[in-house]
């Protein structure tokens, strides 16, 4: 393994420890991951459509459509007209929706908060910065790959 691979599995592996870590606070919280995922999402406040959290957090479709649909049956979240988008829908969390969140999530936050306050004291800022450029060039990446693969039929 070369010296960038070696780099890309840490990452990754670290990664999927984080996500397991979620994965493990969403079981306690007696909440499906893709579920934490949603109210994690939606407990800023921000107006977003299932189409703008699916793109956002890289859910698929079908996954946050069926949270949604289990969510808004258990009173969590209700649909709003989304201005100037006859088609989409804004998602908003109900009195009951943010009790939910709010159980779920502000533990795991302050546990957050403290992991990021003693990586940005050794790394600063430029941590997250250095994440969300990989991110952003490997996803771009993949993509044209695509393309790529598409414009010569073979995907």
């Amino acid at each position: 393994m070369n010296n960038l691979h070696i780099y890309i599995h840490r990452l990754a592996s670290a990664c999927s420890r984080s996500d397991g870590a979620y994965y493990r606070w969403a079981k306690q919280s007696k909440v499906t991951l893709h579920t934490l995922d949603v109210l994690y999402v939606l407990e800023d406040g921000q107006p977003r459509s299932q189409k703008q959290i699916c793109e956002e957090w890289a859910l698929p479709k079908t996954t946050v459509n069926t949270v949604i649909q289990a969510c808004r049956k258990a009173g969590f979240i209700t649909l709003e007209p989304m201005p100037g988008q006859p088609r989409q829908q804004r998602l908003c969390l109900t009195e009951a929706g943010r009790a939910c969140a709010r159980d779920a999530l502000t533990e795991l936050h302050e546990l957050e908060d403290q992991a990021m306050e003693e990586v940005l004291a050794q790394f600063g800022p430029e941590f997250v910065d250095a994440i969300e450029l990989f991110s952003a060039r490997f996803c771009a990446a993949v993509d044209q790959k695509f393309a790529e693969k598409e414009g010569n039929g073979s995907v």
